[in-house]
């Protein structure tokens, strides 16, 4: 069980704040990774409230404490698959000075992440893309994201006849089609895709052709 004992629930609601918030916190992330174990094992649509519950080893009261609905779940889950990105894109300008070299990692390596999580990471994503649609007022987040990429982005070898905001929203649409695609298409080649995407980024960011590397 990856979940808190029931036991450990009114202990968390005797304690004090500053303890109590820390283990709310510690609960509420372990229904998290319950629900993301779940998914990965069993595929999103066949698992239910109930399961992520027993998983977890709490009630289902506790559960809708934390998550009123199960879109709310899967938003947490795309919250802290955000964060995640963030970290992708900081990792991938560490290691590459330039523009170029920087957007080919990244989508490199967001082409490795995607397939070492499997088919079944695929059916979350389109269900988490489809909550982020339905979710009103996550305009911070979009914020944050725009931000991110702008920061992974700059640097004085972008080209200087677009503006940076330009760049970015090319950059960050086609994350969103490389993501949506291979969440939703069958046998997407996304490796193959994204390689060829960054090459064409790469060029447009920059305004100079890329050479390839031989043997690449």
């Amino acid at each position: 069980m990856n979940g808190l004992p029931r036991a450990e629930l009114k202990q968390i609601a005797e304690q004090p704040p500053g303890r109590r918030e820390r283990n709310k916190a510690r609960l509420r992330q372990s229904l998290i990774e319950s629900a993301i174990e779940l998914f990965d094992s069993r595929g999103v649509a066949e698992t239910t409230v109930a399961d992520v519950c027993e998983r977890a080893d709490v009630s289902e009261k506790t559960f809708f404490n934390y998550f009123p609905s199960r879109a709310q779940l899967l938003r947490a889950i795309a919250d802290q698959s955000l964060e995640e990105l963030f970290a992708q894109l900081d990792a991938a300008r560490e290691q590459s000075r330039d523009a170029a070299g920087r957007v080919r990692v990244f989508f490199d390596n967001l082409a490795e992440a995607a397939e070492q999580r499997g088919p079944l990471r695929r059916e979350l994503l389109s269900e988490m893309i489809h909550s982020g649609h339905d979710d009103g007022g996550r305009g911070e987040q979009a914020r944050r994201l725009h931000d991110a990429f702008a920061a992974f982005l700059k640097g004085d070898d972008l080209r200087s006849d677009r503006e940076l905001d330009s760049l970015v929203e090319l950059v960050m649409g086609a994350f969103y089609v490389l993501m949506f695609n291979w969440a939703n298409l069958d046998d997407y080649p996304l490796r193959r895709q994204a390689v060829a995407v960054a090459e064409l980024l790469a060029e447009s960011v920059t305004g100079t052709r890329v050479l390839k590397i031989e043997g690449e």
